[in-house]
């Protein structure tokens, strides 16, 4: 592995490069906490690192608005191009690929189950479809052309439901957090009992999950029914 690479970044046809240390820039890349100043080689700014040339101060303030060294490079390590090794690429595109079969789990179901299809399916539609995912694009940019390739290989349908739910007193408060997190509550009724009635609505293929989870709070006391 070579001591250092390059992250270049381009700005209405001005070029800058920073020097950056092989893994640990890898690792800010594919979210992964890290403290700046252990990923930079150093904090100086370039247009050609291998001739050493530094733009100007004028030409630093208009892309970047600051003259700052470390605010700039904090920039173009966030939205430059990180310069990968072959071993490297193959590491963020299969991270990228855990993340956009996570995603399309969660928000695609099969519409003849109205369930989500299991991670391996899907990885193996991508697989079998030769689908090609670019490591430097988020899942947003990317899924939606994805799942166009993969509905030829399986049935994929992006559809919410709602769940009318009734929860006990006693699992109520905290029943109640779960469902703020995972769907957005149409209505909630407090009885005089302190139980909770609630609609909720959610991404259909998360309804197993959302099942999951209120059962191991209540013990399997509360009713989740699919509203028609």
């Amino acid at each position: 592995m070579a001591d250092y690479t390059l992250v270049r970044y381009s700005f209405e046809g001005e070029k800058f490069e920073i020097m950056v240390k092989p893994d640990p820039a890898l690792d800010y890349r594919l979210g992964k906490k890290k403290d700046i100043s252990a990923i930079l080689v150093s904090d100086e700014i370039y247009t050609d690192a291998s001739k050493g040339t530094r733009p100007t101060a004028e030409k630093l303030q208009h892309a970047f608005k600051t003259e700052d060294q470390a605010e700039i490079a904090e920039i173009i390590l966030k939205k430059g191009d990180l310069n990968l090794t072959t071993d490297q690429r193959k590491k963020m595109i299969e991270e990228k690929k855990k993340q956009i079969v996570t995603f399309i789990a969660k928000t695609y179901v099969d519409p003849r189950t109205h369930l989500p299809h299991p991670p391996l399916r899907i990885e193996q539609a991508m697989k079998d479809g030769r689908v090609s995912i670019d490591p430097h694009k988020t899942v947003d940019e990317q899924v939606k052309d994805i799942v166009e390739k993969l509905r030829s290989i399986i049935a994929l349908k992006s559809e919410n439901l709602k769940l009318e739910i009734t929860i006990p007193a006693q699992y109520a408060s905290q029943s109640y957090a779960v469902l703020k997190s995972v769907g957005s509550l149409n209505k909630e009724e407090w009885q005089n009992n302190g139980s909770l009635k609630a609609i909720l609505e959610i991404p259909a293929a998360a309804r197993p999950n959302v099942i999951d989870r209120l059962g191991s709070i209540t013990k399997g006391s509360a009713t989740v029914e699919v509203m028609k």
